[in-house]
């Protein structure tokens, strides 16, 4: 290195500094955000998970329960799909 180009490095040493101070500052945050964001997705993906177990759960304890009618408790469940939609619904499926 000619002493050209070093009388050009050093007063630009300052600048170049703080210019990987800001970028190295900016990667930090991103990879904050990207953690947040995971975070939040494990916890969507446990909740889901917990209610579709509650729900197999269920549908364990009717098949195997030999005290239950099967059919109808199924009926049952029909029924109560019956009664959740609305008027609308009702008048479309007619």
């Amino acid at each position: 290195m000619d002493s050209h180009t070093l009388a050009l490095l050093i007063p630009l040493a300052p600048f170049m500094i703080a210019g990987f101070a800001i970028w190295t500052r900016h990667q930090r945050r991103m990879a904050e955000l990207q953690v947040t964001a995971t975070a939040e997705k494990a916890a969507q993906y446990a909740s889901h998970s917990r209610e579709l177990e509650e729900r197999v759960r269920v549908l364990e304890r009717i098949i195997t329960d030999g005290g239950y009618d099967t059919a109808l408790q199924i009926e049952a469940l029909r029924d109560v799909r019956e009664t959740e939609k609305t008027p609308e619904d009702k008048a479309t499926r007619q």
